[in-house]
């Protein structure tokens, strides 16, 4: 089927899908809503970008990959053999993407940070973990997993046995974090973004590289568009688990966006 390109040719960012979880059904009704999101913005995509945490548990073995996710998998390869870009960044549910993704469907895996410009605009482009001051305990953690060596170790683990002891342990972390997060919420009526690591990492970056318009990131489940200085933004793609947004550049302006009722439209600051 051909897709008839119309209008400004745009830059999609989203983040934070999170497939896996809380259980099967739930994340069918979302996979298929990306799909929907996704069948939308390749009428007007020259670049697509996935920030990490597509899958809440991702894991490569030899011959195998975890089950699932074919709705997204056919769509993702469609949209590639269409000619458009599409780029994904490992999360920390996701650093064991390998080469599936490159090999079978035409995805470019990033593993690190990278700046792009388009238009004159540049932008600093990550999942966001392991950024920042502070947060010694994933970032030692984040080595032991890309370690060579555990990983080969846990490639011969039974997948499922692997996939199972994984999930259990990120849905553990998770219910922590949400945990804090609504006792945040709760004693300051608000989360303070500004005091978080990755506002601060991006406020920092910008002392040895002004020229930055765009910081973008995941990994924080929060749909946030801040200024920092100067000319700089500081951008927040939230989630698909909760917020369904997503961020679009249309060659002059970024706008943060969400589809939860599977129409795009602007973020309210209700939201």
């Amino acid at each position: 089927m051909e897709i008839k390109k119309t209008g400004i040719l745009k830059i999609y960012f989203a983040s934070d899908f999170h497939l896996g979880i809380p259980d099967h059904d739930s994340s069918l009704v979302r996979e298929k809503l990306l799909v929907k999101w996704l069948e939308l913005i390749r009428k007007d995509a020259a670049e697509i970008f996935l920030m990490g945490d597509i899958f809440d548990f991702w894991f490569e073995y030899h011959t195998v990959i975890p089950k699932g996710f074919a709705r997204l998998s056919g769509k993702l390869a469609e949209i590639t053999d269409q000619g458009i870009p599409v780029y994904l960044f490992r999360g920390n549910h996701d650093i064991w993407a390998f080469d599936y993704f490159e090999q079978e469907l035409g995805i470019s895996l990033q593993r690190e940070a990278v700046i792009r410009e388009w238009n004159g605009k540049r932008f600093f482009l990550s999942h966001g973990d392991g950024l920042g001051p502070g947060d010694s305990g994933y970032k030692f953690l984040k080595k032991v997993f890309e370690f060579r060596p555990n990983q080969w170790l846990f490639n011969w683990l039974h997948p499922d046995i692997g996939t199972r002891l994984a999930l259990y342990f990120s849905r553990k972390s998770r219910y922590a974090n949400e945990l804090r997060d609504q006792k945040e919420i709760r004693e300051a009526g608000k989360i303070d973004v500004s005091k978080e690591r990755l506002y601060t990492f991006a406020s920092d970056y910008l002392k040895s590289d002004p020229d930055i318009d765009y910081f973008i990131f995941g990994h924080r489940h929060i749909a946030v568009d801040l200024p920092l200085s100067g000319k700089s933004r500081f951008i927040n793609l939230g989630d698909w688990v909760n917020n369904f947004t997503y961020a679009v550049f249309d060659g002059r302006e970024l706008s943060l966006m969400t589809f939860r009722d599977g129409v795009p439209a602007a973020l309210s600051p209700d939201d």
